[in-house]
């Protein structure tokens, strides 16, 4: 399986940007925004189908998620967001404020 060589965030987006997932996201004023259309997004409008966490190599105190998203207007890629000590309080509220019913497994490479 492909997957089994992704060793960093960076390796896994590469595989998902070939399976379609390709924008590009960020936040903005407590809104997830892509980056090329520009359009905004309410954690209601979000569907994360995947999530990889990682841990750094040399501090495990450097962690990071990385959300594989769609939204309710079909635009799909990935948001990359810290967590633990170092978290982005915005990014971490709008994540935990998506419904549970937007939460699925259903893209993982690694099933």
């Amino acid at each position: 399986m492909e997957s089994e060589f992704a060793k960093n965030e960076k390796d896994y987006i590469k595989i998902y940007q070939k399976k379609g997932f390709e924008a590009n996201f960020c936040m903005e004023n407590e809104m997830l925004i892509n980056s090329a259309s520009k359009k905004a997004y309410r954690p209601e409008d979000v569907y994360i189908v995947a999530e990889h966490r990682y841990e750094g190599m040399s501090d495990p105190s450097d962690m990071s998620i990385l959300y594989v998203i769609e939204t309710n207007e079909n635009e799909k890629g990935t948001f990359l967001a810290a967590y633990g000590p170092t978290a982005d309080t915005e990014s971490a509220e709008f994540f935990n404020n998506i419904p549970k019913t937007n939460v699925s497994n259903r893209e993982n490479i690694n099933k």
